[in-house]
């Protein structure tokens, strides 16, 4: 139970940390912070998974993201049982996340960008949307995989580095979907948003599943050792 909760926590923290920097200062005029944009907003999500890397992978693996323990239960690295789990207890924790970011929004003035990692896309953008959640997924997924090995990973360096590779993806991604690459991260404020950004949510969902799933597909070609 501890694992679960550590992935609660976890992700909680991502949410109100990547998605506040985004609400509140990631390019809202006349706000405190006013200014951080794409590049703020980019390294809020990543040193918010640098730091619970350190904080509780030693706990549960810091997953917080269900497109992550997609991958790594495909790749043959934990049960069925707990694969459910964490992901029952990633949204629980991004819901959470949520709850605490709509009261800090709603108890004071703001007028920032929305948040649920959607810029509202249209119809002829989805294919689009759906191609870059789904290849910045597998991106990621594949770092936390390959730097996670056993064998071959980066040891304690595999925090920094999932968290830099997080804060890349989100400035090459964020002017194209407002990016999630996890699907825990959109549900949580969309269901706080509602409209649109529930309406647009299952592709914050499937197509993060399908990156994920296709990185530990290629990481168990790549990473098996050679037979002599």
């Amino acid at each position: 139970m501890k694992k679960y909760v550590a992935e609660l926590v976890g992700t909680m923290v991502l949410v109100l940390l990547g998605c506040g920097a985004a609400v509140f200062s990631g390019g809202a005029a006349g706000t405190v912070g006013a200014g951080t944009g794409t590049l703020g907003v980019a390294l809020a999500f990543g040193l918010a998974v640098v730091a619970m890397a350190y904080a509780i992978g030693g706990i549960s693996g810091c997953h917080i993201n269900p497109a992550i323990t997609l991958g790594v239960w495909f790749s043959g690295r934990m049960n069925t049982k707990d694969a459910v789990m964490y992901m029952v207890f990633q949204v629980a924790g991004a819901i959470l996340g949520s709850l605490i970011l709509t009261l800090l929004v709603t108890t004071g003035a703001h007028d920032g960008p929305t948040w649920t990692g959607s810029n509202g896309f249209g119809v002829g953008e989805t294919a689009q949307a759906f191609v870059a959640e789904a290849v910045f997924t597998f991106i990621f997924v594949l770092v936390v995989l390959g730097s996670t090995d056993e064998k071959k990973g980066a040891g304690n360096l595999a925090g920094l580095a999932i968290g830099l590779s997080l804060v890349l993806i989100h400035i090459v991604c964020i002017p194209i979907t407002g990016t999630s690459v996890n699907p825990a991260r959109s549900i949580g404020p969309a269901l706080m948003e509602g409209g649109q950004a529930l309406e647009q949510l299952w592709l914050f969902i499937v197509a993060p599943f399908v990156g994920a799933a296709f990185s530990a597909l290629v990481w168990k070609f790549i990473g098996t050792s050679e037979e002599k």
